[in-house]
């Protein structure tokens, strides 16, 4: 059995979906039934957990070959970083009780720092706790999700003006598709062969590193208008971020992440000989998001 948390999310679905395909059978794990409808279709076992309930996730795990751990950063909450903590710890708990033979967690880029990275010093947490489970673990850090841009494409589109964090503009930096880290992550848990270290640590980035004013440029060419990128001055950062729904505490994740991004920290570590890169681009992730956002911002 292949148990997948976050099953329901960008990444989960395609890992479930692979999995299946290669004739496995899938534990699709979710938050509540309205996300299982297209994972059963797949032919998945649907569960429901909550990551903040240990005994919900030995549930889930239970009878498990691989699992697939996900602690997402919960936005809504008022404090993420200690809702995130808590989760670590209910599911590491769970996961030492009754590990299973092989264990891979979605980690980021830059989980390599203990300290100064905003959100990913989290998934740094995550792995330093998961190191202590009985697996042959597989940490698979990723670059910044493309998708991520969507959050700023209303924005973008209604004024032709995409704000951006990243500093200088110019600024090249790893980016990836979440569909290309949910295929590596499925082909790494099909992957018998025995480790030689564990952790096994693998990043994922696209072929092709990209700045603020390539979005900026392709989000133009996709929606046939023009969008100029614009760099948010550092003092504004945290007006603009709680100016768009975000607590004090979330927004504070965000800007020492973007402090940590632009000094060059949020990148590959240095020693990782396990590189990959995902064949999709980012025009044809935003090509995928663009018309619909374009198509509300006229009506």
């Amino acid at each position: 059995m292949f148990v997948i948390f976050g099953a329901a999310g960008n990444v989960g679905t395609v890992s479930a979906a692979a999995l299946r395909r290669a004739g496995r059978n899938v534990r699709a794990v979710i938050r509540d039934e309205a996300q299982g409808e297209l994972l059963a279709k797949i032919g998945c076992e649907i569960v429901l957990a909550d990551l903040l309930d240990t005994a919900t996730v030995a549930r889930a795990i239970k009878g498990a070959h691989a699992v697939q751990l996900l602690c997402p950063v919960p936005h809504a909450h008022t404090d993420p970083a200690r809702a995130m903590r808590r989760m670590i710890d209910a599911s590491v708990a769970a996961l030492r009780a009754d590990p299973p033979p092989r264990l891979l967690a979605l980690s980021d880029y830059g989980a390599q720092h203990p300290a100064g990275t905003g959100i990913t010093t989290l998934f740094h947490e995550l792995e330093t706790q998961l190191r202590t489970v009985d697996s042959q673990l597989t940490f698979l850090r990723a670059a910044e999700h493309m998708h991520n841009w969507a959050r700023v494409l209303p924005v973008a589109l209604a004024r032709g003006v995409l704000p951006s964090l990243h500093h200088p503009l110019s600024k090249r930096f790893p980016s990836v598709a979440a569909q290309d880290v949910g295929t590596l992550a499925a082909e790494l848990l099909l992957d018998d062969r025995a480790q030689p270290v564990s952790p096994r640590i693998v990043s994922i980035e696209s072929h092709e590193r990209v700045s603020a004013l390539d979005v900026a440029r392709t989000i133009g060419e996709l929606a046939g208008r023009a969008v100029a990128a614009r760099e948010v001055p550092r003092g504004e950062w945290d007006a603009m971020l709680q100016g768009a729904g975000l607590g004090e505490r979330h927004a504070r994740l965000i800007t020492d992440l973007y402090d940590a991004h632009n000094a060059g920290r949020i990148d590959v570590e240095a020693d990782i000989s396990e590189r990959r890169f995902g064949a999709t681009t980012l025009a044809e992730v935003l090509a995928a998001i663009v018309p619909g956002v374009a198509a509300a911002t006229v009506r």
